[in-house]
């Protein structure tokens, strides 16, 4: 826990290090990476040095279920100007064939994978909170459960062999809520387990993986600023804060680029391995790299929900960055 600041005084800045081409050579997948956590990924390792290739549904010419702007191209494009190398392949994570295409096309171009993020998702407009299982709709929560356990499914079948080709390999679940968080009810069945398979396949993955020497793990964001969200308040990253006077624990929410500095982290660590099998935050791996969010902060959103909107302890969100 850091001591409380005046967020106004903090200066935008990269995390000490950050510009480094730690990750040049390397051959980086991020599944799920039109917006938020996802692109906020794929760019981060680009920042490092990375060729990184970025899936998803919603491209130029044709939008996704999800309904929303944002385009894999232009997560490509913000990788390349990042310092890395975008490559952007419209990808259905759905369809086993189209994931089998893409693994063949990482397979033909690199001949190895070296970072594997699964972050598919696009389910929030299915979700009903405060419905029980009986009063849901039923068809919503199955393709909720499609998107985020068979999209992740399918693409460690296709995407793992190349993972193994040599050692070193990471491989990151991305979910919403750490094992422990994860043990309070998510008010609707279908995304409490939407959230918590995607840990457990992590589980499942360090064991099949680790006579390999590649590494798996999950990870999440805390309360993420990501493009919807700042849409749902009406604020804009400028502004963000504006939206705490709806919504008071969005004081302690984070950049969509703090979970990417995570997880670019991660795959710069060369003792990596250590962390085989766990369930991650953004926050606790901030604590432990040294990197920061774009305000300079370090905030640490499952620990504030643990200790004050759970635990009722009294203490603002300004100490837990």
């Amino acid at each position: 826990m850091t001591a409380p600041q005046d967020p106004a005084a903090r200066e935008e800045k990269e995390p000490a290090g950050a510009g480094r081409r730690t990750l040049e050579g390397r051959i980086a997948l991020v599944a799920g990476a039109t917006r938020g956590a996802g692109r906020a990924m794929a760019v981060e390792l680009g920042a490092r040095g990375a060729v990184v290739y970025v899936t998803g549904r919603t491209t130029r010419e044709r939008r996704s279920e999800v309904g929303r702007a944002e385009t894999v191209e232009e997560t490509a494009e913000l990788v390349t100007a990042a310092g890395g190398t975008g490559v952007a392949v419209p990808t259905d994570h759905l369809e086993p064939a189209a994931v089998e295409a893409l693994a063949r096309r990482v397979d033909g171009e690199q001949g190895r994978l070296d970072v594997l993020v699964n972050d598919v998702w696009g389910g929030e407009h299915l979700i009903e909170f405060g419905k029980k299982v009986w009063e849901a709709d039923l068809a919503k929560g199955l393709r909720m459960l499609r998107l985020s356990i068979d999209t992740h499914a399918i693409t460690s079948h296709f995407l793992t062999p190349l993972l193994i080709r040599r050692p070193g390999g990471l491989l990151v679940e991305v979910t919403d809520g750490t094992e422990e968080f994860n043990r309070t009810y998510r008010e609707n069945l279908f995304y409490d387990l939407a959230k918590c398979a995607p840990i457990r396949m992590a589980f499942g993955l360090a064991q099949e993986l680790e006579e390999y020497g590649a590494t798996a793990v999950s990870l999440t964001p805390g309360f993420l600023r990501s493009e919807q969200m700042l849409d749902h308040f009406g604020v804009t990253e400028a502004n963000w804060r504006d939206a705490v006077s709806a919504e008071p624990h969005f004081a302690i929410a984070e950049s969509p680029a703090y979970v990417g500095r995570a997880v670019a982290a991660l795959a710069a660590d060369p003792r990596r391995d250590r962390w085989n099998g766990r369930s991650l935050s953004s926050g606790e791996l901030a604590r432990e790299y040294g990197f920061t969010d774009v305000d300079g902060s370090r905030p640490d959103a499952q620990a504030y929900f643990r200790d004050v909107v759970f635990g009722g302890k009294e203490a603002s969100a300004e100490e837990y960055r």
